[in-house]
């Protein structure tokens, strides 16, 4: 098929608009036509704004040119048969009949037909080359018609060249329609490479991130676990040594009566023995130990049902991946900017103690300076003008006006507490709004399970994992102020402000509520987590 259509094609069909050469390596731009490569690379070579050399469509970044190898594959097959009859060069002519060789003749193209100064000759017989031969498929003069294809189906070539250009236009539209599905067919596949690799990095990112989280609650998990039977383990050991010390205050008290006793059965002193007998034969005062003992409960089947829920949830993720794959948002980044790893801000760590000038009266500071709790009553101090009086609150001693600092804070067993930074300017008097703009910023906790960063309005922070102990880091010129849960190793929150004088760190164990939120803050020294 392609020895006849390239019998009906011009090379003005395979020429490069720009060297108006055949193709040497055609490429396609995305507006649909094509060039050489090299002449389109050089075309463009320089300009700022890549424009197509026909319809002058602009592409605001220079296409990434591939070669069209359908077409290249054509056009090579076209060249391949320019050494025989091809259109563009005289393939069918004739004179007028039986004309001499030399007068004008006429060339048919697909452009029509054109006056030449000659006609083919025959070889054999000298005569213009004016016949058809359908049946052979070759031109011939009128002698080697009569010669060699009597009884043949014969017609002018004339008359075959008409008929053919209803089928040379039928099998030209063909060929462009065979380059256009070949050239969607190669953006398409272009196109499902470029999805396929967006679904493997939407799928890359997704699973990292799923498992990463999965990995990340399960030494949450650990550490909790770890934390609560430590926790259970020292308070039986205290409930143990308490019950201990009792039981043996009671067994000396017991001895000391079983000796006073023995001695009176043996005096001979009958009056002291009547008189003193009565008082020593009731047993002393003793408590009923016997449905006493040390509770095995170890407090971690919380733990183990929070897990066992975090599980079921990612199992149920899990089947909707695999029913319907990650969503585009898994590509999408978070709005807040990762945070450092509580390890490398561990390296900033300083040495905070508390400031007692500055504490409020009824809060009760250890003498390193390192723990502070409230009490029952206010205890008398100098009322100086950096005492806070009314907020139940101390800051630290240490000034920040530059770098980073980072400090750690135990507060395990506390139902309420504030930690952070404030400025040295806020106000220590009387009702006090604990806001960034006045000057604090800290996280709190309430009723031991509301965590809350004092925004306007508050910010409320959602912790599955109740921190033991807080990681405070702040970054001054950056003016961050950020927490962390230092078991679990996870960031809780950061805030973002501007600072433009000294900070302080900021501690509030809030009031004791009736012994239910006694416990101390406690400044702990830092140690590298791994």
């Amino acid at each position: 098929m392609m020895s006849m259509l390239g019998s009906f094609l011009s090379d003005e069909q395979f020429q490069c608009s720009i060297c108006l050469d055949l193709f040497t390596n055609p490429s396609s731009t995305p507006c649909g036509h094509s060039f050489c490569m090299p002449c389109i690379g050089r075309y463009w070579d320089g300009s700022k704004v890549c424009r197509c050399p026909l319809c002058k469509k602009t592409f605001q970044k220079r296409p990434e040119m591939q070669i069209n190898r359908t077409l290249r594959e054509i056009t090579e097959q076209f060249k391949s048969m320019q050494g025989g009859v091809v259109a563009g060069s005289p393939i069918a002519a004739r004179a007028h009949a039986h004309g001499p060789a030399h007068e004008s003749r006429r060339r048919f193209t697909l452009g029509g037909v054109v006056e030449v100064q000659s006609l083919p000759l025959c070889e054999v017989h000298g005569r213009a080359i004016l016949v058809f031969c359908r049946t052979d498929g070759v031109c011939v003069c009128p002698e080697c018609e009569a010669a060699d294809h009597q009884g043949h189906d014969t017609v002018s070539v004339e008359t075959e060249w008409s008929e053919n250009k209803t089928r040379l236009r039928e099998s030209e539209q063909l060929i462009q329609k065979m380059i256009r599905q070949r050239v969607r067919k190669i953006e398409e596949l272009r196109m499902s490479v470029t999805e396929l690799q967006l679904s493997v990095e939407r799928e890359t990112a997704g699973s990292l991130g799923m498992f990463s989280a999965l990995v990340n609650a399960l030494e949450r998990a650990q550490a909790e676990l770890m934390e609560v039977m430590d926790m259970s383990r020292r308070g039986a050991e205290l409930q143990a040594d308490a019950m201990i010390r009792q039981l043996e205050l009671e067994v000396m008290e017991l001895r000391r009566r079983g000796r006073v006793l023995s001695e009176l059965s043996r005096s001979e002193d009958h009056i002291r023995c009547v008189e003193s007998f009565p008082a020593l034969s009731t047993a002393p005062a003793t408590r009923d130990w016997s449905g006493v003992s040390v509770s095995s409960d170890l407090g971690t089947g919380t733990v183990y049902r929070s897990l066992s829920a975090l599980l079921e949830g990612f199992q149920e993720q899990l089947k909707s991946i695999a029913e319907i794959g990650f969503p585009a948002s898994a590509l999408e980044l978070s709005p807040v900017k990762a945070q450092p790893k509580i390890k490398r801000i561990q390296e900033y760590a300083v040495d905070v103690t508390l400031d007692s000038s500055t504490a409020h009266p009824r809060l009760v500071l250890s003498d390193d300076l390192k723990q502070v709790k409230c009490g029952d009553r206010h205890m008398p101090q100098p009322n100086n003008s950096g005492r806070f009086d009314r907020v139940v609150c101390v800051l630290g001693r240490e000034p920040f006006s530059k770098g980073r600092h980072y400090w750690e804070v135990e507060v395990g067993g506390k139902t309420d507490w504030d930690l952070g930074v404030a400025r040295q300017s806020i106000n220590r008097k009387g009702k006090i709004e604990v806001t960034p703009s006045n000057g604090y910023w800290f996280l709190s906790l309430r009723d031991r399970h509301k965590y809350a960063f004092r925004t306007e309005p508050s910010t409320d922070v959602h912790l599955t994992l109740a921190p033991h102990k807080i990681g405070v880091f702040v970054d001054y010129e950056k003016g961050q102020v950020s927490f962390y849960n230092v078991l679990a190793k996870i960031h809780i929150y950061t805030f973002t402000d501007t600072f433009t004088e000294n900070i302080y760190p900021f501690f509030s164990p809030c009031t004791n509520k009736s012994g239910k939120n006694e416990g101390p803050l406690v400044i702990t020294p830092v140690s590298m987590v791994e």
